[in-house]
């Protein structure tokens, strides 16, 4: 009987040990993590003077970039870095410098190439700490001044009376404003009124939209749903996105809105 229990605890412990050694063999292998590297400054200049065939990558904005950049950078901005490879960087293998303005837009498009089987990037940092040479030159300041703005501000008319606004800098806006291009430098809007606090209007066609929860104000401008735009003459709380604030006082803006439907205007 004691020599029948040994016999049984032994197959328990052989089962035991078999049933571990199979997970271990199952278990799947770690996936390797594609990276970048980071140097210092110092560490990047002494990489641009080799002849080895390398770039250096601004990933600032164009305007940023018009400003003034290290000689010979290349722009290619972290927006535009997303599912495809950028066709300023046709070599995957080719030695990649990458740098922004304060280093946190440099790292995130530094792993976004490297995901996308870059095999050579390296990460310095930003402008603000370069001790080299920065140019600038007369194409980039025409850049820049195109990029000003004050020069590119839309115009709002509202019954034919230029208000003054205060437009966010996003994509929405940049997007309005390229619809009022393609409409021949003017976009008339009739508007409706609606809930006694705002007034909406169909652009005709939707643009690109970040809707958030809002509480709006009088005088806020939003894009709602990507297709409307709407002024407003009192309070909400919606998803919208934030394109702009008429600078008047409240009960002007008010006055503008509340009597009745309106027709605005925009103009570049």
């Amino acid at each position: 009987m004691r020599a029948i229990r040994l016999i049984c605890l032994f197959l328990v412990v052989m089962l035991v040990f078999s049933g571990c050694g199979a997970q271990t063999a199952d278990a799947p292998e770690t996936a390797e993590v594609k990276a970048f590297m980071q140097i210092t400054q110092e560490e990047a200049k002494k990489m641009m003077e080799a002849d080895d065939g390398h770039v250096v990558v601004d990933v600032r904005r164009p305007d940023e970039f018009a400003e003034g950049h290290i000689p010979g950078a290349v722009n290619v901005p972290n927006e535009s870095i997303i599912s495809e490879r950028p066709a300023e960087l046709p070599d995957t293998d080719q030695t990649i410098l990458i740098y922004c303005r304060t280093g946190r837009r440099s790292k995130e498009a530094s792993q976004k190439l490297a995901e996308m089987g870059y095999s050579k990037v390296y990460e310095f940092g930003g402008i603000v700490d370069w001790t080299g040479e920065v140019v600038k030159d007369e194409a980039e300041e025409m850049i820049a001044e195109n990029n000003d703005p004050e020069m590119n501000a839309l115009k709002l008319f509202i019954g034919g009376l230029e208000v003054p606004v205060d437009w966010e800098d996003n994509a929405s806006v940049e997007a309005l404003r390229g619809l009022v291009g393609d409409r021949g430098e003017s976009l008339t809007i009739e508007m409706q009124m609606y809930g006694g606090f705002e007034q909406v209007g169909p652009l005709g066609q939707r643009i690109e939209s970040r809707d958030v929860q809002t509480t709006t104000d009088t005088g806020d401008i939003v894009l709602y749903s990507g297709d409307q735009i709407v002024l407003f003459y009192g309070q909400n709380s919606w998803a919208y996105t934030r394109l702009g604030r008429i600078s008047l006082p409240d009960d002007e803006i008010i006055t503008l809105l509340s009597a009745g439907p309106v027709s605005i205007a925009l103009e570049n």
